[in-house]
């Protein structure tokens, strides 16, 4: 770990306002990369919003928006990250096959064409760094506006979730290893 965390005894008054405000919201605590962005108060209560928001108020139950997460954490080879959401997939019922597949960046086979669709708008958007038309019309059908709309923000702040915690090589929990290679 690149960064030493404040325990809320040492944090300033900012910081343990907005600390104090992500564990009264929906979470319950913490979120990890909240405790590096501590360093800047405003951006992470900020951002600590936003990530409450796509958590749990999306058009999309954990089971589909799960699958940007994890595409997101993959595609940044993200290991807290993936270990973090690959629990959460699975309480939200996500198959593990398809948990599998994205791990090991093979295109899962879907019984849901949401699934399918958030898949291929994640994947598009990491590697492609946009969506094409054709896939862009055929998402709006299927997921409306507003589905994009946060498929791309699931995407965007998660990878935003990856870089911090990469960056600040965030560990797994004692015992845990890395599902990812």
């Amino acid at each position: 770990m690149r960064l030493k965390l404040l325990s809320p005894g040492e944090m300033s008054a900012d910081q343990k306002e907005v600390y104090d405000e992500a564990i009264a919201g929906k979470r319950g605590a913490p979120p990890a990369p909240m405790m590096a962005w501590l360093n800047s108060p405003e951006m992470a209560r900020h951002a600590t919003r936003l990530g409450e928001q796509l958590r749990f108020n999306t058009i999309f139950p954990a089971k589909l928006s799960e699958i940007a997460i994890l595409v997101t954490a993959r595609h940044w080879t993200s290991h807290y990250e993936w270990y973090a959401h690959k629990r959460l997939a699975l309480k939200g019922g996500m198959d593990p096959d398809i948990i599998e597949d994205i791990r090991d960046r093979r295109t899962p086979t879907f019984d849901d064409p949401k699934g399918k669709m958030i898949y291929d708008l994640a994947k598009s958007l990491h590697e492609g760094h946009g969506v094409s038309q054709a896939l862009y019309d055929e998402a709006v059908k299927m997921l409306t506006v507003r589905g994009v709309v946060e498929v791309i923000g699931l995407c965007g702040y998660y990878t935003m979730v990856s870089m911090t915690l990469n960056t600040f090589e965030f560990g797994l929990p004692e015992g845990e290893v890395s599902d990812l290679a």
